[in-house]
């Protein structure tokens, strides 16, 4: 059922094609880059809280809300096609990221670990998060055919349902931890817990400071794909199959897991330093082929967030498993915030291609430090 919910709950055929929409409606570069900023920060406000939430009351039912709160925003979108309505739309698509960020993995963690599984956490997580980037190649697919056929209507209403099908499923989930003491006092002793842990163990520490990133920074370049899409001539009803090859590699990326349980540290670094040159790369190459560099940079990318998401859930050893996840997702929102705001000023004097090859650099520069050992007490070697 894990795999099924991240199949729905990703199958949105908005995703491939909003960046158009904002476009039509006349958003300019910097308008679009404030939405983003919007959503990351209705994230941000609600990360730590939705995980101290999930560990006092229920995951089950969290991971459902969620969805339904992005449907709600996708539904404004199509049917009141205007800044503030996409601005609404982010914002509870923030809130479905809050509420789901933590809530999953600490789910699938225990659950596994209540039945001696728990070493199989890495390979689960790396199959479930293709299963919900195969979702978005599939929507990546079908979304210019019926955009074509049906409008942007017809888009929203097919990613609303998805969207209510992921909540459904969410309900059937297993839950059979022992919630810590409900009320005011435990919600205020499970933060105090998890915010505790996520300061004090020096191995936790150091992978949530890692872990945003190395996730932060690819996840913010992808929103702009349409954009350099179009710099490159791609046509506007060919753009959803770009993000379609793009999320081909993100895919490949989790399903090789298994392979990244092997990575030592130095291997970690190879793999980020080799996907910031493809990547970097990629954005400076002016034909087609570029974007087949990008999808084997993102692969990258993808493997070294789902090995390092896996060895923080090793790490965490109190209960406040979703707290000390959700800490991670806030480290992540706020540098995208930053990211977001950095593109928008770029980008008035660079071309996108430009801004994504200078996006690579962090990753040069976190594959130096990994290399040198600084950090090897935050990432154990398997």
């Amino acid at each position: 059922m894990l795999y099924t919910y991240m199949f729905a709950s990703s199958l949105v055929l908005l995703y491939p094609v909003y960046s158009l929409l904002f476009v039509e409606t006349g958003l300019s570069v910097a308008e679009i880059s404030s939405l983003f900023i919007v959503w990351c920060v209705a994230s941000i406000v609600l990360e730590i809280p939705s995980g101290a939430w999930a560990d006092t009351f229920s995951r089950r039912w969290l991971l459902a809300i969620g969805p339904l709160c992005a449907g709600a925003g996708y539904a404004l979108w199509v049917a009141f096609p205007s800044y503030w309505a996409f601005l609404l739309g982010f914002v509870l698509w923030g809130v479905e990221n809050a509420l789901t960020s933590g809530s999953l993995e600490a789910l699938v963690y225990e659950e596994l670990d209540r039945v001696g599984e728990a070493s199989r956490y890495t390979r689960v997580m790396g199959r479930a998060r293709a299963a919900s980037q195969i979702a978005i190649v599939v929507a990546m697919a079908v979304a210019g055919p019926v955009l074509a056929l049906g409008g942007y209507e017809t888009v929203g209403i097919a990613s609303v349902l998805a969207c209510v099908v992921a909540a459904a499923i969410a309900l059937s989930f297993p839950e059979h931890r022992v919630r810590v003491e409900s009320g005011e006092q435990g919600y205020l002793t499970t933060l105090r817990q998890g915010l505790r842990e996520a300061r004090l163990d020096p191995a936790v520490r150091w992978t949530l400071l890692m872990l945003p990133f190395v996730m932060g920074v690819w996840d913010a370049l992808e929103e702009y794909i349409p954009l350099l899409s179009l710099e490159k001539g791609v046509a506007p009803t060919t753009v959803p199959w770009v993000m379609m090859l793009i999320w081909l590699g993100v895919t490949s990326g989790g399903l090789l897991a298994p392979l990244g349980e092997r990575l030592t540290v130095k291997g970690t670094a190879v793999l980020l330093a080799v996907g910031a040159v493809v990547c970097g790369t990629g954005s400076l190459v002016g034909s087609f082929s570029g974007f087949f560099l990008l999808a084997m940079g993102f692969c990258a990318f993808q493997l070294a967030s789902v090995v390092l998401g896996a060895r923080l859930q090793d790490s965490i050893a109190g209960p406040a498993r979703a707290t000390v996840t959700s800490v991670a997702g806030l480290g992540t929102g706020v540098l995208t915030v930053l990211l977001y705001g950095i593109y928008a000023a770029a980008s008035s004097g660079m071309s996108h291609g430009a801004v994504f090859a200078m996006f690579a650099v962090p990753y040069v520069v976190l594959a130096v430090v990994l290399a040198k050992g600084m950090r090897s007490r935050a990432l154990p070697v398997p």
